[in-house]
């Protein structure tokens, strides 16, 4: 079997498999196909089931217990099977470092809170909170002050 991707931005895009009889594989590759809505989506795994999260539904992402977990706009946790250096590659530029373990949905963000400590707090549309470090909290407000 071999496989070949041509990627073309002056192309429509289109999916072509040729294969000699249909089988689970074909099965598989053309719901998979056919359920793509241009969105981009990743797996999120909770205990007992695997859910497909668009991206633009997670609030943060960040490293538990050294674990991978994105949070959705539901304040659910869902597992991730990448590590975030390699999410931060593959998540779209409205997802921002905030810390050395997380990454924040800008379009997510409700606010930034100011602690009684001094730290930064982000505050997300779901209610859920991740430290902020000072580093990255300048890197943010550059960002948000060029816009």
């Amino acid at each position: 079997m071999k496989f070949r991707l041509i990627i073309d931005n002056e192309q429509d895009e289109e999916v072509i498999a040729r294969v000699r009889n249909r089988s689970a594989l074909t099965d598989e590759i053309e719901a998979l196909v056919m359920q793509y809505a241009g969105a981009d989506r990743i797996p999120g795994y909770t205990e007992d089931d695997i859910k497909m999260l668009c991206v633009s539904e997670i609030e943060c992402v960040t490293v538990l217990d050294g674990k991978t977990y994105a949070i959705d706009s539901k304040n659910c946790r869902y597992r991730l099977k990448q590590r975030l250096y390699e999410l931060e590659q593959q998540l779209p530029s409205s997802f921002i470092r905030i810390n050395k373990s997380a990454l924040a949905n800008e379009a997510r963000l409700d606010r930034f809170q100011v602690t009684y400590a001094g730290s930064v707090d982000a505050i997300f549309k779901c209610g859920y909170r991740e430290y902020v470090s000072r580093r990255c909290f300048a890197q943010i407000k550059r960002r948000l002050e060029s816009k």
